[in-house]
């Protein structure tokens, strides 16, 4: 197990599965993250221009450096059709050695 300060988890929902894939290829080809989990059937509950709402979505899961933020970020408001997109960064304190390399060595 290492411990790390720059591998984070970047969360992000899409309105289906075509537009999930979308922006997951899009950063992917960017080099913007190492990977992305889609994981269907989510149900979100939220507030909306003043009102609750409730939508089917995709979430995504990127995993990615701090490094990279910035560029994962552009990559998803350009191809994600929300107004407001979900992006929501979670550190990674430890993973296994081999993984943290191999998602620094996919961004660089």
């Amino acid at each position: 197990m290492k411990r790390s300060r720059q591998h984070v988890v970047v969360l992000v929902t899409a309105p289906g599965l075509p537009v999930a894939r979308k922006v997951a290829k899009a950063a992917l080809r960017a080099r913007a993250a190492a990977c992305a989990n889609l994981v269907r059937g989510v149900e979100s509950h939220y507030w909306w221009k003043g009102a609750i709402e409730r939508s089917a979505e995709v979430l995504v899961m990127f995993k990615t450096t701090r490094a990279r933020l910035s560029a994962l970020e552009a990559v998803v408001v350009e191809a994600h059709p929300y107004d407001t997109p979900e992006f929501v960064v979670l550190p990674i304190e430890a993973g296994s050695a081999r993984y943290l390399a191999w998602v620094g060595e996919s961004v660089a």
